[in-house]
């Protein structure tokens, strides 16, 4: 591409590097302006101020008022007021929708913009709200339209363009978005915003070192950014470097005002907290998921009070929400002991797990109600219940399962030195040992090396299958397939090109039967991969296991082990993408003479 000649030395520099390349977890801040931002609403006050015949236009003026200085509820109340006196007038739902989305109220302020949209069609500020509402509402292919809209509207303008390019970065579209982003770069050469968005494409794909040129640049152009900053800080944190990614996740905390945005950053400064090992402080934040303006919020409908940290539970009835994922309902059930045990005799445990967990956790906690909970989209948020309890159950407290940890495992020492806190089928061990005889001799080792879900953001956790090569290459090893989904593309490249049977064990569903799989893992000899709910599950039960882990990590609490599993092994990338050095020590580790060194309690 050829460098913009307007652009700054180093922006050139930055956005001649932008490659569409290897994806990330991890919540990015998208720098989408504002609901009515400043600059809109002193668009829409010239159009209001233009229309002296509208009877309600003094009070859309003082609703605009209230908006600039933050003012939602005013706002908002005004912009009924003139819906009252005019309910076709489309700058009144504008505002209410804008006073609507800063409440919170996404379901009904989106209602309020398509109605806007509506009966201003040649407003395009109101597109492009609407559209940021969806988006922000994961609606992104409807958000991508309502962009195009704003952008015919004004082409090449840098908020329009960099919404656009958000949008399409999200539907795993990423050489689109940075081409969009490109010409809105060279025809605004100070904007800060594509720049940011620019940085998260890129860290994405994997692209670590010019994510953090691109986040440098966005704040040498805008010092005071805090998204960009916050973005730079989880960019640090994935190239370990902790202590800097906090100090840029409290500079941005500082700056930013939006609630919404704040608790997103909050719980992103809880892993950074985790990784440095001040782990108590880090489970103080990791309350901002529950934190009813944080855009991802679980909310629990429970009967009884919610529970606090000071709570006592002995002789108490105690309704335990799993959450989070599911290899985290699983890691986090190693408190579970520990709350009995607080609950005492007198005491009752009622917990409610993924459906297909139910079993496992059953045989594990016998004492313990043992149910499944189900999880609804409503008005825009998720709402997750226990729907096995009677409508008359009586409960003296909820909890989600993350937030106990506050209690009980406030440090690494903190965790038990027990190995598994579940328990699996001991008959089917017995059957797993008995079946795993029919694999190819040697010692038996399950192996997962992706995630089921590989879109998007998630790719750049993971290596690609080749880099497991000199594993695989291990002698003595008789490999056995635990990877769930379609895999048979790299079954076959391992016979293919390596040589290496990786042997599927028959009549299970990798990916449904989990108490099968629990027992599965105890008759293997070892289970090595990433930490996936398989590998849990593993570790949990308190089976022999070895797992990847990239910088930056949580789960490890700043150690070099997994606490939650003391008989399992870590290996370490240097580096976010660094793959190779950590799995040629796992090969080396495996093809020790004698044996590998397996952690057997």
């Amino acid at each position: 591409m050829t460098r913009p000649s307007r652009t700054g030395e180093t922006s050139a520099i930055a956005l001649s590097a932008a490659q569409a390349g290897p994806t990330s977890p991890g919540r990015v801040a998208d720098a989408m302006g504002t609901a009515g931002s400043h600059d809109a609403l002193r668009r829409l006050n010239a159009a209001i101020s233009e229309l002296k015949a509208l009877s309600v236009e003094p009070l859309l003026n003082r609703a605009v008022t209230a908006l600039e200085a933050e003012d939602h509820e005013t706002g908002g109340r005004l912009a009924i007021q003139a819906l009252e006196q005019d309910e076709r007038n489309g700058f009144a739902w504008y505002l209410l929708a804008i006073a609507r989305e800063r409440a919170g109220d996404f379901t009904s302020s989106i209602t309020c913009y398509e109605s806007a949209l509506a009966l201003l069609p040649n407003q395009a500020d109101v597109a492009n709200d609407l559209g940021r509402l969806a988006f922000r509402m994961g609606m992104k292919p409807e958000a991508e339209k309502l962009f195009r809209h704003f952008l015919a509207a004004r082409p090449n303008h840098p908020e329009g363009a960099n919404n656009l390019a958000c949008a399409i970065r999200d539907q795993d579209r990423a050489e689109e978005a940075i081409e969009i982003l490109r010409p809105a770069i060279e025809a605004n050469p100070t904007a800060a915003m594509p720049w940011n968005t620019l940085g998260t494409i890129v860290t994405e794909q994997g692209e670590l070192t010019a994510a953090h040129t691109f986040f440098d640049e966005a704040l040498r152009l805008q010092p005071n950014f805090p998204k960009a900053q916050y973005n730079r800080a989880n960019v640090r944190l994935s190239l370990g470097m902790a202590q800097d990614a906090l100090a840029d996740c409290d500079t941005a905390l500082a700056g930013t005002l939006a609630e919404d945005e704040r608790q997103m950053m909050r719980l992103s400064r809880a892993t950074i907290l985790m990784e440095l090992g001040r782990t108590a402080e880090g489970w103080d934040d990791y309350e901002a998921r529950l934190h009813p303006q944080f855009a991802d919020c679980t909310q629990f409908q429970a009967p009884g009070a919610p529970w606090t940290a000071d709570t006592d539970l002995s002789g108490r009835s105690l309704l335990v929400f799993g959450e989070q994922g599911l290899g985290d309902e699983v890691m986090f059930a190693n408190l579970l002991p520990d709350v009995i045990e607080a609950l005492g005799p007198d005491g009752r445990l009622i917990l409610a797990v993924e459906p297909r967990l139910v079993p496992l956790f059953q045989r594990s906690f016998p004492t313990a109600q043992i149910g499944a909970h189900a999880t609804y989209a409503v008005g825009g948020r998720t709402v997750r219940v226990a729907p096995f309890l009677a409508e008359d159950a009586v409960v003296d407290h909820w909890a989600p399962l993350g937030s106990l940890l506050r209690r009980f495992r406030r440090s690494v020492s903190a965790f038990p030195a027990r190995t598994g806190y579940l328990t699996p089928a001991p008959e089917r061990i017995a059957h797993w040992r008995e079946v795993l005889q029919q694999a190819p001799a040697g010692l038996k080792v399950g192996l997962l090396w992706k995630s089921g879900l590989m879109n998007g953001a998630r790719r750049r956790y993971f290596s690609a299958f080749e880099a497991w090569a000199d594993v695989l290459a291990a002698p003595g090893v008789s490999f056995i397939n635990l990877q769930y989904g379609d895999c048979a593309a790299e079954l076959e490249q391992a016979r293919r090109e390596m040589g290496i049977e990786i042997w599927t064990p028959p009549g299970i569903d990798l990916k449904q039967d989990l108490d099968d799989i629990a027992a599965l893992t105890c008759a293997l000899d070892l289970v090595v991969g990433f930490p996936n709910a398989t590998v849990n599950l593993a570790g949990a039960c308190g089976a022999s296991a070895w797992i990847t882990s990239a910088p930056g990590a949580w789960p490890r609490l700043g150690s070099d082990h997994y606490p939650w599993y003391p008989q399992m092994r870590v290996f370490t990338a240097s580096a976010l993408g660094e793959w190779g050095p950590m799995l040629s020590e796992m090969a080396d580790a495996l093809a020790q003479p004698g044996g590998p060194q397996l952690r057997r309690f």
